[in-house]
């Protein structure tokens, strides 16, 4: 049963061309005290939580576009739904914009495996909503909430998780990595892009976006984290630092990997942000930075193992777009490490270019492990202010995954570098880097997944480790480094 929600908000307008005011006036709006996810049950493997769990039909939508939510209860329950902002909301973390329900619940069918073992549901929309003109870009989280038949009864919940994106011209635009969470996805029981019975690396398996999210994919080996449920990665990888973003008013706007395909939303922005996890892009993605860089975007990415397989979209059977993917070959050009991908896990339809001659630093093998983060060039100046020495570490920032092997790039400089511990023993190497662009940018590569972890510490969050090593959460130093590069960014200079 679909029930149509129009929410009417009544937000005031900031003044057009004032930067930062739209995130500063909606962070000045209550936040709410009870947003996070108190009542959650994995099934007996580990997966997904069936009592309730729901999709959105969209990774996006803009103001005055509507969302359906496909939601299924088992056994069959009504149920609630609250919609919440994610942001800083003076500490608080979020905020409700809407709510609905009770809505009738019913069991809907987990899919039978598709072409290359995917799983994708067509199930019956239970609520729409039509995002009003007055809601900011965001992350945004639909707490889903069974009502009990009787007093004895417990309830549950999980989330659903969609994206606000605009078109304004804005100092920040926040990529969210919904890719990589999506590969990562296990549901309904140990189907991912890494599941496949022919092996964890090849282009056998395809995932689908029409399915919810399970429980945070590595729950064993990288954070452990009930809150995560039906949110992706969003909530241990890149809430920290958009919570810290939007504490300090960064005039910033968000998007899903899947509005990349062209540069347009980019070159409205003057710096991109590739946070947290970020691992699988389209070939248009790629293309589309690339653009950006080279018309004068600064780009940031504060994230690791990114840009790493080529994944190819293809539609729904409805037609929805960009709805599917699958690993559809490396990213590395001839470098050695993507013609032994290809000789080990292919063929592959597709190679990407050399990822290092845009990020700076490229994804290495072995590419996960656990270390501090190493200063190697204190007088850079994206250290202004720091008080860093060469040798100085920033505790277990490096993992679970990161990058390495600096592209011979003019004006590349090496700013942090040192050892990641495979396994917490074996050695590897990763380094840090920032490279001058064509037009007075510059791009750097934080070279870690766990930037963010420096940032912030949003109520809920939950540490993640990698390999017997782990960040030790807000550091000062992370803090004025990434305030030195978005000053650099939003104001320039030389």
């Amino acid at each position: 049963m679909l029930a149509a929600i129009c929410v009417v908000a009544v937000l005031v307008s900031p003044t057009p061309g004032d930067r930062g005011s739209v995130i500063t006036e909606e962070n000045a709006r209550p936040g709410a005290v009870d947003w996070q996810l108190t009542r959650v049950r994995p099934d007996a493997d580990g997966f997904r939580s069936p009592w309730i769990e729901g999709y959105c039909s969209k990774q996006s939508v803009a103001a005055g576009e509507s969302i359906d939510l496909m939601v299924s209860t088992d056994p069959p329950r009504p149920f609630t739904v609250e919609v919440f902002r994610m942001g800083y909301y003076g500490g608080l973390g979020a905020r409700l914009m809407t709510t609905m329900g009770p809505l009738p619940g019913e069991t809907q069918p987990v899919p039978e495996p598709g072409p290359k073992d995917v799983h994708e549901c067509q199930w019956e929309p239970s609520a729409s909503l039509t995002i009003p003109d007055e809601w900011v870009s965001g992350v945004y989280l639909g707490r889903l909430t069974t009502v009990p038949e009787a007093e004895d009864e417990p309830y549950w919940q999980s989330y659903v998780v969609f994206i606000v994106r605009d078109d304004r011209p804005a100092d920040i635009l926040f990529q969210c990595s919904d890719n990589t969470w999506q590969a990562y996805n296990r549901w309904p029981n140990d189907f991912s892009v890494y599941t496949h019975p022919k092996g964890n690396q090849g282009p056998w398996a395809a995932v689908s976006f029409d399915r919810p999210y399970g429980r945070e994919a590595q729950f064993e080996g990288v954070v452990n984290d009930p809150l995560t449920f039906g949110s992706g990665e969003f909530l241990p990888f890149e809430f920290p630092l958009a919570y810290w973003l939007e504490q300090h008013g960064y005039d910033v706007t968000y998007c899903s990997n899947s509005d990349m395909l062209s540069p347009d939303r980019g070159l409205e922005c003057k710096a991109f942000l590739s946070v947290g996890h970020d691992e699988y892009w389209d070939i248009r993605q790629f293309r589309s930075v690339e653009a950006m860089r080279d018309a004068g975007v600064d780009l940031l990415f504060l994230s690791g193992n990114s840009v790493c397989w080529v994944s190819p979209y293809s539609d729904s059977p409805d037609g929805r777009p960009n709805r599917v993917f699958f690993r559809g070959g490396p990213y590395g050009g001839d470098n050695h490490y993507a013609v032994n991908r290809e000789r080990d896990h292919g063929p592959f339809p597709e190679r990407g270019p050399d990822e290092g001659l845009l990020m700076g630093a490229r994804n290495v093998e072995p590419v996960n492990g656990g270390g501090d983060w190493i200063i190697t060039q204190p007088d850079h100046w994206i250290f202004e202010g720091t008080g860093v020495e060469a040798g100085d570490r920033i505790p277990g920032l490096i993992g679970w995954e990161y990058h390495g092997a600096p592209a011979d790039l003019p004006g590349l400089e090496v700013v942090a570098g040192g050892t990641a511990w495979v396994g917490g023993v074996t050695p590897q190497q990763w380094t840090a880097t920032i490279y001058p662009g064509p037009k007075g940018n510059f791009v750097f590569n934080a070279a870690t997944i766990f930037w963010a972890q420096g940032l912030s510490s949003p109520p809920g969050h939950v540490l993640p480790w990698s390999h017997w090593s782990r960040p030790h959460g807000p550091d000062t130093r992370v803090q004025r480094i990434t305030k030195n590069l978005l000053d650099r960014a939003i104001e320039g200079g030389d």
